[in-house]
C-alpha cells in the first residue's frame, strides 16, 4: 500500500498514469461533492460520481446497496477504479463495496478529514455498521494508494478538525512519549497539522506493517475504542451524538483510569492524559444511569475473545499492551471517574 503525503494535483495524476482503468467511479458524500471534489474533478479522466447522504448514520448495508447498484447500473468491471473522497464513513464504507464487488477492484482512498488522514484511511480496515453496532460487518483488504492532501482541512468546520485530533493525540500516548510532550504544551490551535498527519501515519504504517490483521500488535491501535466505541454507539441515534474522536476522548480517559488502577501508569501520567482531554474536548454528556447499558455494548467488541472484554491499556506513556481482560465493575468504576 502506497501512501502519499502531497499536493493531490500532483499525486493522483502520477497514480493514474500508473494503469488503464476501464472506468472511475468516485464515491462522496454530500459535504465532499460540495467541498472537494472540485479539487479533483479535472484531474480525472472521464468518470462517474455518486453522492450519499453524510454522517456515520448512513454507514449501513442499505447504502451499500445504492453504491453497488449504481456500479452495476453503470456495468463496471473488475479492471475498473474506486476513488473514495472523504472522512472515516466514507473510507469505511466505500472501501467495503470496493472490496466486495465482484471480489474486488482497485481502490484508492483521499482522505478529507484529519481523522481519515491519521487513521481510518491507512491500514487497510473496512467495513460498516449493522444493527447499531459500529463496524460490525467487514474485512480487511489494502487500497492501492491513499493520497493525503492537508488542503482538504481547510473545508471542515472546527469540530470535525477536533474529532481527529483525538487519534493524533492516542498515537502519542501509545508510541511516542516525546511527541506527547509536545503536544500537550500546546493549544489545539497551535499544532502543526501537516507534521502530525506524517508523524501518525508513520506509526500506523509501522504497526500495520508488522501486524495486517489485528491478531497482536495492531490492537494497540485501539487504546481508547473499547469504551469510546461503545460510547460513540450508546449515543448514536441520540441529540447528544458525539463524533468519533469526541467518543474517543472519553474513552481514553476512562482506560487511561482502568490502567492506572491496575498500577500501569502513575497518578501524575492520568492527570496529564486528563487535563489535556478535558481541555481539549469539555466532557461528554454521560448519567450514570448510562452506564450499564454503555458497559454492555462493549460485549460486541471485536478485540473480545469468548465473553471476556479485552482492552488495550497504556503501560507508560508511549507504550501500550494489549489483551488485558477488564471487568464490567472496572469499567462502571472507568465511567465514574470520567463523570466525576
Amino acid at each position: 500500500m502506497s501512501v502519499q503525503i502531497d499536493s493531490i494535483s500532483s499525486s493522483l495524476p502520477v497514480f493514474l498514469a500508473k494503469k488503464q482503468y476501464t472506468s472511475i467511479f468516485v464515491i462522496s458524500d454530500q459535504n465532499t461533492r460540495r467541498a472537494c471534489y472540485p479539487k479533483i474533478k479535472d484531474l480525472l479522466p472521464r468518470h462517474t460520481i455518486v453522492s450519499i447522504k453524510a454522517g456515520e448514520t448512513f454507514k449501513t448495508l442499505e447504502t451499500c446497496q445504492e453504491i453497488w447498484t449504481e456500479m452495476t447500473a453503470k456495468q463496471m468491471d473488475r479492471h475498473a477504479l474506486v476513488i473514495n473522497l472523504g472522512g472515516g464513513v466514507i473510507g469505511d464504507m466505500g472501501g467495503f463495496c470496493a472490496a466486495t464487488y465482484k471480489r474486488g477492484v482497485d481502490f484508492i482512498q483521499i482522505p478529507t478529514t484529519l481523522l481519515a488522514q491519521v487513521d481510518a484511511s491507512v491500514g487497510g480496515k473496512l467495513g460498516i455498521d449493522f444493527n447499531g453496532l459500529k463496524n460490525h460487518l467487514g474485512v480487511f483488504t489494502l487500497p492501492n494508494a491513499v493520497l493525503i492532501d492537508a488542503v482538504f482541512l481547510e473545508t471542515l468546520p472546527w469540530r470535525e478538525l477536533r474529532s481527529g485530533f483525538a487519534e493524533i493525540i492516542k498515537h502519542c500516548l501509545i508510541a511516542d512519549a516525546s511527541k506527547w510532550n509536545d503536544i500537550k504544551q500546546l493549544d489545539f490551535e497551535e499544532q502543526n497539522w501537516p507534521h502530525l498527519i506524517a508523524h501518525s501515519v508513520a506509526i500506523k504504517q509501522k504497526i500495520v506493517a508488522e501486524d495486517p490483521t489485528e491478531k497482536g500488535l495492531r490492537k494497540i491501535l485501539n487504546f481508547g475504542h473499547t469504551l469510546g466505541h461503545a460510547i460513540e454507539t450508546y449515543f448514536l441515534e441520540t441529540k447528544n451524538r458525539l463524533f468519533h474522536g469526541e467518543a474517543i476522548a472519553a474513552g481514553m480517559i476512562g482506560e487511561a483510569f482502568i490502567a492506572y488502577k491496575r498500577k500501569l501508569i502513575s497518578e501524575q501520567q492520568l492527570g496529564q492524559i486528563e487535563e489535556f482531554l478535558f481541555t481539549i474536548y469539555g466532557k461528554a454528556a454521560i448519567k450514570e444511569t448510562d452506564f450499564e447499558a454503555i458497559v454492555e455494548l462493549t460485549a460486541q467488541d471485536k478485540k473480545n475473545v469468548g465473553r471476556e472484554v479485552r482492552f488495550s491499556l497504556l503501560e507508560g506513556i508511549g507504550q501500550c499492551g494489549f489483551d488485558y481482560v477488564v471487568t464490567n465493575k472496572e469499567m462502571k468504576a472507568a465511567l465514574g471517574y470520567y463523570v466525576g
